[in-house]
């Protein structure tokens, strides 16, 4: 699975002109699983969503959590995080999951971390769009390989 966090002081997702999502100082999560991942993968990657330290503390040092600061997480599935672009022009996405297992994933990692903090989603599968106002910046990927391979 790959996570791509961004921290945000703000940000929404919208599906057809409607907002489904929105959230404000916290972390915007765009996921994406990868054929062969479980929910350890994504157990693993909850908490390291939940334990980076990369929200200032008192002295502007990146010393906080998103759980420590009471912050938010917009949950966004993103499939293309999947692309495998080393040949030619057009992108491949066969090392991504299949729809069903990404979705089931995504609801999964979604469901551990409203146990901690507060959670809004996007709709998977849909043409979204997604607002945010990226703080710092700062921009995170994260990685956990499916078991016995590179996803």
């Amino acid at each position: 699975m790959r996570v791509l966090l961004q921290r945000v002081t703000e940000a929404r997702v919208t599906v057809d002109g409607g907002e489904v999502g929105r959230i404000g100082p916290g972390l915007l999560a765009l996921v994406g699983a990868a054929r062969g991942d479980d929910e350890a993968a994504a157990d693993w990657l909850a908490e390291k969503i939940l334990g980076l330290r990369i929200f200032g503390d008192a002295e502007g040092k990146m010393n906080l959590s998103v759980r420590e600061i009471g912050g938010s997480i917009l949950l966004v599935s993103q499939f293309t995080l999947l692309a495998d672009c080393r040949r030619g022009r057009r992108p491949s996405f066969v090392g991504a999951a299949e729809p069903a297992l990404a979705n089931d994933l995504y609801l999964y990692l979604g469901r551990y971390l409203e146990n901690h903090v507060p959670v809004a989603y996007g709709v998977f599968g849909a043409h979204m769009a997604v607002s945010l106002v990226n703080d710092g910046p700062v921009t995170i990927m994260l990685e956990k390989a499916p078991p016995g391979g590179e996803p």
